[in-house]
């Protein structure tokens, strides 16, 4: 999982350029996130546990 840190709504590069960029498949989640925020950190771990349980499940 990649969380794209922004701060404020500002994001300089959407999910799929970075996708794009570090060659990343379809089956990696990129989420955006402001890092400061408590429910959007909470997010990001949760999306991380949910992809690391269906990783460990394949």
């Amino acid at each position: 999982m990649i969380a794209l840190n922004g701060f404020d709504g500002h994001q300089p590069y959407n999910p799929e350029e970075v996708r794009e960029a570090l060659q990343i498949g379809p089956d990696t989640p990129i989420i955006t996130t402001d890092a400061r925020h408590r429910a959007d950190a909470k997010s990001a771990l949760i999306t991380l546990v949910e992809h690391a349980l269906m990783a460990r499940l394949r």
